[in-house]
């Protein structure tokens, strides 16, 4: 499908001010064999440019190759076609990582402190004791966790234990963060709570970010685009950028009209993929998982 491109409106002085391009797709495309045997494109010509600090949100009906691409980006899947590059200096540096991944479960070690558990977020990377100290020390700060370095997971409450993990990815430093449905798992006030903590620390980090996420609430709130893919197989469908500028609160967006009228756009692009997807696996052209 097309890609549509609604532009943001614009930014006080009206100056281009767009930063580095990090991360550039070509062609993403991928192909996997069901038990049966039978092929299945769940990628299907994924293109799309990430800018230095830029936060990416990627939403789309179920089974459109979100969670898949996420996958790719973090070097967890290597058997795919198109082009991946990396265009910003330094980007294999021993003292970052590439990419670093927040998952929807909770992804702490359950018998190592929450000092331990950002401290095995480090241990791949070229750090002395007293840098890799400095480190934890100050993404613990940033998260809210300083007085709970030496707790356990079991002693925090799901919130804190998502923020141990966003704080053990964070201080590895990566070029590109990930996150794959990271507040899905939380309680809906939880969740709200989570959104502008996460706001805030991308805000603090300068991140580069893709955020993977089934709640376009959710998607708009964050992001400075919105991606919209296709039903399977995956394709981008909408390039949306979000017009409400930086230091945006995540309850007062949901009291304006153009939020919500945005919003309303968006339910009806994911709405009429998903229809189509019906419309598929009704009439026998389509299965698979």
């Amino acid at each position: 499908m097309t890609t549509i491109s609604i532009a943001a409106q614009a930014t006080a002085g009206g100056e281009d001010q767009t930063p580095p391009v990090a991360l550039a797709m070509r062609d993403v495309r991928k192909m996997f064999l069901t038990r049966q045997d039978r092929a299945v494109e769940a990628l299907a010509g994924v293109s799309l440019e990430v800018h230095q600090g830029e936060v990416i949100a990627i939403l789309g009906p179920s089974g459109c190759g979100k969670s898949t691409l996420l996958r790719i980006l973090a070097g967890l899947d290597l058997d795919y076609s198109g082009d991946i590059r990396w265009t910003l200096e330094g980007a294999g540096s021993r003292r970052r990582l590439r990419s670093a991944t927040v998952f929807q479960q909770d992804s702490t070690f359950p018998w190592m402190t929450v000092e331990r558990n950002l401290l095995v977020g480090l241990s791949g990377l070229d750090l002395d004791a007293a840098s890799a100290e400095s480190r934890i020390g100050a993404y613990l700060a940033l998260v809210g966790l300083a007085d709970f370095r030496n707790s356990f997971p079991h002693e925090l409450s799901g919130g804190m234990r998502q923020r141990v993990a966003i704080a053990r990815a964070l201080a590895t430093e990566p070029y590109l963060l990930l996150m794959d449905e990271p507040l899905a798992a939380l309680d809906a006030q939880t969740r709200l709570i989570m959104q502008q903590e996460v706001l805030r620390i991308w805000q603090e980090t300068h991140s580069t970010v893709i955020y993977i996420t089934h709640d376009i609430g959710e998607a708009l709130s964050l992001a400075d685009r919105v991606v919209v893919m296709s039903a399977r197989p995956g394709r981008v469908k909408a390039i949306i950028a979000m017009p409400f500028g930086v230091g945006r609160d995540v309850v007062e967006l949901r009291r304006r009209t153009d939020f919500g009228a945005l919003e309303a756009d968006i339910w009806r692009m994911v709405a009429e993929e998903v229809g189509h997807r019906l419309d598929k696996t009704l009439t026998g052209e389509e299965a698979g998982p």
